[in-house]
């Protein structure tokens, strides 16, 4: 396959249907019928419980409905205002290394940041990117705070990348109140529009699409 295929679904897109739709390309691709594929989409409101999800984690199991799913992580929230990028990538042809492509998922989200002027930066023992928030002391230290940005979680299939990220736009914040979001309890939670840049879904999907080439380069070679 010569190209990355990008798809953009304009509606919500029910949770249980993307992940059927995900398993099916992956299939796909590793079987040499299909093309790589970003699927860019937002999901209704709902939480996913991944493979370390503690139950006391799930605050308010009431609230949305929760999927457990086969990625790596916690609790993770989805919903509207929440992009979420779905990476149907065959790592085997791009360094057969889990770790390296976790790395370029991580660097690709804080690349395309950057586009809005904001520093993405990564924490040891602490999965996704994060933003430090100098505006606001945390504890009676009055350590700079620091708010979770994006969620990463992956689940490899024969060698193809499934699931993957989720960068905070302009989600109803009050929503990650149902879960302690990935295990977390000592930071919060952030979105681009929360941070006061006037950021649409559409402009996050330019900077994606323009970041990915110089972390990911082109196709792997057939």
């Amino acid at each position: 396959m010569d190209d990355v295929e990008w798809k953009i679904s304009p509606d919500l897109v029910p949770y249980a249907e993307a992940l059927q739709a995900m398993e099916s390309r992956a299939a796909a691709i590793r079987a040499g019928t299909a093309p790589e594929l970003i699927w860019l989409l937002e999901h209704p409101p709902l939480y996913t419980a991944g493979t370390s999800a503690k139950p006391r984690d799930l605050v308010d199991p009431d609230r949305f409905p929760v999927h457990a799913v086969g990625r790596g992580g916690q609790y993770t929230y989805h919903g509207p205002g929440q992009r979420v990028i779905y990476v149907m990538l065959d790592v085997a042809a791009r360094g057969h290394d889990v770790r390296a492509f976790v790395k370029q998922l991580e660097h690709w989200v804080i690349a395309t940041l950057a586009e809005f002027g904001v520093a993405g930066e990564l924490r040891d023992g602490r999965v996704g990117v994060w933003v430090a928030r100098p505006d606001r002391a945390r504890g009676a230290t009055g350590a700079v705070a620091e708010d979770k940005i994006a969620a990463i979680g992956v689940k490899l299939r024969k060698w193809v990348s499934f699931h993957g990220i989720s960068i905070n736009v302009e989600p109803d914040l009050s929503h990650f109140d149902g879960i302690v979001p990935c295990g977390i309890t000592e930071h919060g939670v952030t979105s681009l529009v929360d941070l006061g840049l006037p950021v649409t879904m559409a402009d996050l999907d330019v900077a994606l699409r323009r970041t990915f080439a110089s972390v990911f380069g082109d196709a792997p070679a057939a």
